[in-house]
């Protein structure tokens, strides 16, 4: 499998990852970030090998001639923050993110703007062809911009000061509590912190928030404490999850509640979610403002972001991207604060709420119901991956024409009425009650699936009918 990803280098320790492909790729994308600067900025996280990493990454970038800031160990969105906040306009997160503990790899920035896609493959390809010249390698220069990021969050949020309710935080032994703990020391928050010491082996549970499993420590402290906000992270921190005692909130859930509040103070907001998101939320953002439907990945989104000028994208598994009031990249951390802002601020509107989160999760309950599967997937390789999805929706498209023209084919006598297909990222077909999504993975060699519809019936048939395509 190759370490070149759609928006990062990813792969294992020393298998993937050996010293000559890590200084190799430095080199590389310090020749990039020469056409725009002769700097950058490393941080990395918590993994036992990060710094080993550090080391050969630094070799090469220098090679190439530029000069190495040395950020320390820190969450991915303080490595972002660097880019808008210094002069340093390019940065390089070392990161294995939620993966497994051998895996870690590079989230790259260059000229404040996302590294990915085409650059990383044409990257890929440059490999075999060069040869890293020897160097005397310098010691990087030390630059604390964890603490001007942490006095940017403490004079934002100032507001919070004021919250006096408890709040348990579980940071999964990532790095979300390197920035964290000072800033709840700064706004004086009742926290309970829950694994706010990095550890690369994640003792405790996985730091994915997104998976259901990962979430049992912090529900259970909810119901121990008898708190009712509960705020997880993934271990580079640019992942949120919002759990209270009554339900966990998911991405577009979250995009809702944001979009509504951004709503009272900018007129007709452009919000962003990715072909996964429910329905009920563009429908919800409609109501409200404008709402786009773009390609799953936190690059993708960021890009978008900007170029729409829009106030805010997301994604189901937990990326929220701010540009209203923030700088238009995913921050866990940043988000988590503008929760209970909003909490604080539903608080002061309503003053007899039974829960300090009532009101939220009544904002949600009172959506439209329907029923969905969660992200399923289905096991492929590289080459066959993208094969399938041309095929199935040039196979859809028959149907959509034979429906159209009131005919009765193989495929289309018994398959549901399709309203719409759209090619965004993979394939959504929108169905009179729900829609299905087969998309390729742009990280693993699977097809990944979700389904939603009104009743339980419609999202049996809309799933069986779409699978049924593949496997002909």
């Amino acid at each position: 499998m190759s370490i070149f990803r759609e928006y990062d280098i990813r792969g294992i320790f020393e298998v993937d990852l050996t010293k000559e492909v890590v200084v190799k790729i430095g080199y590389l994308l310090g020749e990039e970030i020469k056409k725009h600067d002769n700097k950058v900025a490393i941080g990395y996280d918590a993994r036992t090998h990060s710094p080993t990493l550090f080391e050969w990454l630094s070799y090469g970038l220098q090679a190439s001639g530029l000069e190495v800031f040395n950020l320390g160990m820190i969450p991915t969105p303080v490595a972002y923050y660097c880019t808008f906040s210094t002069e340093i306009k390019s940065s390089i997160m070392i990161t294995g993110s939620h993966n497994p503990p051998q895996y870690n790899g590079f989230k790259i920035t260059i000229n404040k703007a996302p590294f990915y896609g085409e650059q990383i493959q044409a990257l890929g390809r440059k490999m075999a062809s060069i040869n890293v010249p020897h160097i005397t390698q310098k010691d990087s220069v030390k630059l604390n911009v964890l603490e001007s990021y942490i006095d940017y969050m403490t004079k934002e949020f100032a507001i919070l000061k004021d919250l006096k309710e408890t709040i348990i935080f579980d940071c999964g032994n990532g790095v979300a509590g390197i920035a964290l703990t000072k800033i709840i020391e700064n706004l004086g928050l009742r926290a309970i912190p829950l694994y706010f010491e990095p550890d690369g082996t994640f003792p405790n549970h996985h730091p994915d928030p997104s998976e259901e499993h990962n979430l049992v420590d912090i529900q259970n402290a909810l119901k121990t404490h008898n708190a009712h906000i509960g705020i997880a992270f993934d271990g580079d921190a640019d992942r949120v999850a919002l759990i209270s005692q009554n339900h966990n909130f998911k991405g577009d859930e979250l995009a809702i509640l944001f979009a509504r509040d951004i709503a009272k103070t900018i007129t007709n907001p452009t919000i962003i979610g990715e072909v996964k998101c429910s329905q009920v939320m563009y429908d919800s953002i409609n109501a409200i403002g404008k709402s786009v439907m773009y390609k799953t990945g936190h690059s993708n989104l960021k890009v978008k972001l900007k170029e729409l000028n829009a106030q805010l994208a997301c994604e189901m598994s937990g990326h929220i991207f701010f540009n209203d009031r923030y700088f238009g990249y995913d921050d866990a951390i940043y988000a988590a604060l503008r929760i209970l802002e909003l909490i604080y601020k539903e608080k002061q509107t309503h003053k007899n709420l039974k829960t300090p989160i009532e009101t939220l999760e009544e904002s949600i309950k009172s959506l439209p119901k329907t029923y969905s599967t969660q992200e399923e997937k289905i096991k492929t390789d590289e080459a066959q991956k993208f094969h399938i999805i041309a095929s199935l929706q040039t196979r859809l498209q028959e149907i959509l024409k034979a429906q159209k023209e009131g005919k009765n084919t193989d495929f289309s006598a018994d398959f549901p009425e399709i309203v719409e297909i759209i090619s965004i990222d993979g394939v959504r077909v929108v169905f009179k009650d729900g829609w299905g999504l087969v998309r390729a993975s742009n990280t693993t060699p699977t097809l990944v699936t979700r389904f939603e519809a009104y009743t339980e019936e419609k999202l049996s048939l809309y799933k069986q009918a779409l699978l049924s395509l593949i496997k002909q």
